[in-house]
């Protein structure tokens, strides 16, 4: 009797095919809905922040600059993020499997840990008057911080770490079961990459975040400043590679989902996110290109030869993905060079949100991640605004665009409520991603060019060339961001409060060995796929003129240091 109840409170989705367990519901929505809000926090203070950077403005005094800039960053680049990851591996685990969540109960448990160590950490920043110093994301010993924010933080990984362990029981009786057929799909696959990946960031935070509290209490006389820095970017890098394997995982579901997209080779995309396991965390070493602390030969091998490997899986994808979608646009009849890229369902906000993303991140982020992350090239943006340019790039243009699609597919197809306006939601994932994108080129440019560093609330006083009409393209880009941003909350919110419902589709018990809705298809299909020459002209044309653009700005890069260091 038990057992027939737990099979009957599956429902299938009407538009995947896709077996839903009721339990997995809730604690998906709570993290979704929760990573929303602190998106609506994050954005409008990075409102504050861009006007007060626009010198013109100058909204802020430096003392509450700083705690505005300590909570944007928090809202944005951790809670924002790892709230909506959980979500999503909650997703790949349960839907995508046609599997249960193993205990619900514990996904409840790591909601509370998670949402009270961000409160409290939050709360901590905003509340801790002037005898404390505000901790910045970084938070580096010896800055006189709060025990208590060391102690939200400690909470809330605490949280991630329970949420890691639900995907994983969750993935791991999945397979105990056979609910899918063939290998782990490629969605859950990336998913996983993504989940170890965030043990080893959770891990270095946690060993930073308790070494710190304790020597903030006193127990422990003394920190190395270097080994903290060391271990703490295993969180600080670490957070930011977990985004970029969930965004990449986004992506082929969100390519799948608006076109049927299936990996032309799997083992090759599989390939590109063991290749992320195995070398991206050793990028953070490029945080560290001017520490006296390292020798030369760690700083060259992290920052040059093991960020190639992580650099080749990127390729792997770049190629993969809009390789996915081209043929399955050729199959549905549609030729030429560019005819399938042409018939694509641009007003999809689904494949929006993939086709801002997806180049976007690629030629901002990308191509700075590896020109940044060199370690003689580094010298030339080191502290400067062109780094924040940067992880804006990644962190907004690329990993937010991608969620905000997975956003508004999971209200859909979980959520089972429709969109109030398709069309707005689309036309909002371009206002965001133009708004970002000159928003970033803008960063990058005053700190590439004009030297203006990062964090400094009024450069006015110092002596740097200036250039007020990029500080007010950058503001009124950042301003165009955020009504992108405002555009997405309230269609979020309100299509869960107010769209139209869609029904449940019939409850049904997942089947052994059962099809996953074509998220990934069975070994068969794949193999079969491989006999069939691919036509991917398109494809390959694209890479190749990003390749050229990569080559072009990397070389110029070097002509520039050449400039700055002249041989005699």
């Amino acid at each position: 009797m038990r057992a027939a109840i737990t099979r009957a409170r599956f429902w299938t989705c009407g538009v995947t095919g896709l077996k839903v367990h009721e339990s997995a519901v809730p604690p998906l929505l709570a993290n979704a809905v929760t990573a929303v809000v602190f998106l609506l926090v994050g954005g409008f203070l990075a409102l504050l922040v861009a006007l007060t950077r626009w010198e013109a403005v100058h909204l802020l005094s430096p003392k509450w600059y700083y705690i505005v800039l300590t909570l944007h960053a928090w809202s944005m680049l951790i809670f924002w993020i790892v709230f909506m990851e959980v979500a999503i591996l909650y997703f790949a685990c349960t839907a995508v499997l046609n599997a249960r969540l193993v205990t619900p109960l514990a996904a409840w448990l790591a909601y509370v840990l998670m949402l009270g160590g961000s409160l409290l950490a939050a709360l901590t920043v905003l509340l801790q008057g002037d005898t404390r110093d505000q901790p910045l994301l970084t938070s580096y010993v010896p800055l006189n911080v709060h025990p208590l924010f060391f102690l939200g933080a400690i909470v809330f990984a605490v949280g991630a770490f329970v949420a890691l362990g639900v995907f994983f029981a969750s993935v791991w009786r999945a397979s105990r079961e056979r609910t899918y057929r063939g290998s782990l799909p490629l969605v859950t696959f990336g998913a996983a990459i993504a989940a170890i990946i965030a043990v080893e960031s959770l891990l270095g935070g946690a060993i930073a975040y308790i070494w710190a509290f304790l020597w903030s209490i006193g127990l422990v006389k003394s920190i190395d400043a270097e080994m903290y820095r060391t271990v703490w970017w295993l969180l600080g890098h670490g957070t930011q590679q977990i985004n970029l394997a969930a965004m990449v995982t986004g992506w082929y579901l969100l390519a799948h989902l608006t076109t049927g997209a299936q990996s032309a080779s799997e083992k090759v995309s599989r390939t590109g996110f063991v290749l992320y396991v195995l070398f991206i965390n050793l990028g953070a070493a490029h945080h560290h290109l001017s520490d006296p602390g390292v020798t030369s030969a760690w700083r060259i091998w992290n920052a040059g030869y093991a960020m190639y490997g992580a650099a080749m899986a990127s390729m792997i994808h770049a190629f993969a993905i809009p390789a996915s979608v081209e043929l399955a646009l050729r199959r549905q009849g549609h030729g030429g060079l560019f005819g399938w890229l042409r018939h694509a369902p641009w007003s999809n906000p689904a494949f929006a949100a993939l086709a801002v993303s997806f180049p976007l991140f690629g030629i901002l982020g990308g191509i700075t991640g590896i020109t940044f992350g060199t370690e003689q090239l580094n010298m030339m943006v080191h502290n400067t605004l062109a780094i924040t340019g940067h992880f804006h790039a990644t962190v907004v243009t690329g990993t937010s665009v991608a969620f905000m699609g997975i956003a508004y597919a999971v209200i859909r197809l979980i959520g089972l409520r429709e969109l109030l306006s398709h069309k707005l939601a689309t036309i909002q994932l371009y206002i965001f991603g133009a708004g970002m994108a000159v928003f970033v080129v803008a960063m990058m440019w005053l700190g590439y060019f004009f030297g203006v560093p990062r964090r400094h609330p009024d450069v006015s006083s110092l002596p740097l060339i200036r250039s007020p009409g990029l500080e007010a393209i950058m503001g009124i880009a950042g301003v165009v961001a955020v009504i992108g941003g405002v555009i997405f909350l309230a269609l979020a919110v309100g299509s869960l409060l107010l769209g139209q419902r869609r029904e449940k589709g019939p409850a049904v018990a997942p089947v052994a060995g059962a099809s996953n809705g074509g998220v990934s298809p069975g070994r068969g299909q794949i193999q079969g796929g491989h006999a069939i020459a691919h036509d991917l002209r398109g494809t390959l044309t694209i890479c190749l003129v990003f390749m050229a653009v990569f080559l072009v700005i990397y070389a110029t890069h070097w002509i520039n240091l050449s400039s700055l260091w002249s041989i005699r």
